[in-house]
């Protein structure tokens, strides 16, 4: 993947957060998020390719990918992302990384 792309967007996700609010124990803290966050950026640097982190509270599930609305309300349970504005149904994991994907390509144009 680093060898593809030019740069790799990520989520900086609250790992000991998320253990402690569903109840996952030290499966969640223990898997070794941030370490492979540090090897990925040292080989994307050593390959001179772009590494980007975006905020944990950025609200990338509660985001509409295609028109931009916020949800104020957005249970765990509810899997699939559904627009009040435009309507557009989709997939709540891949809506949030629409929106990584897209917030990330603004900064870099920077």
């Amino acid at each position: 993947m680093s060898k593809e792309h030019n740069a790799v967007i990520v989520e900086d996700l609250n790992m000991k957060g998320m253990s402690q609010a569903l109840n996952f124990g030290k499966s969640v803290g223990d898997n070794g998020w941030g370490m492979f966050l540090r090897m990925l950026e040292y080989k994307l640097m050593f390959l001179g390719k772009q590494f980007l982190k975006i905020d944990k509270w950025f609200p990338s599930s509660k985001t509409c990918s295609k028109c931009g609305n916020v949800k104020e309300e957005l249970k765990l349970s509810e899997r699939s992302y559904k627009c009040e504005c435009c309507g557009i149904e989709i997939d709540r994991d891949y809506n949030a990384a629409l929106n990584i994907k897209n917030i990330g390509k603004e900064i870099l144009k920077y």
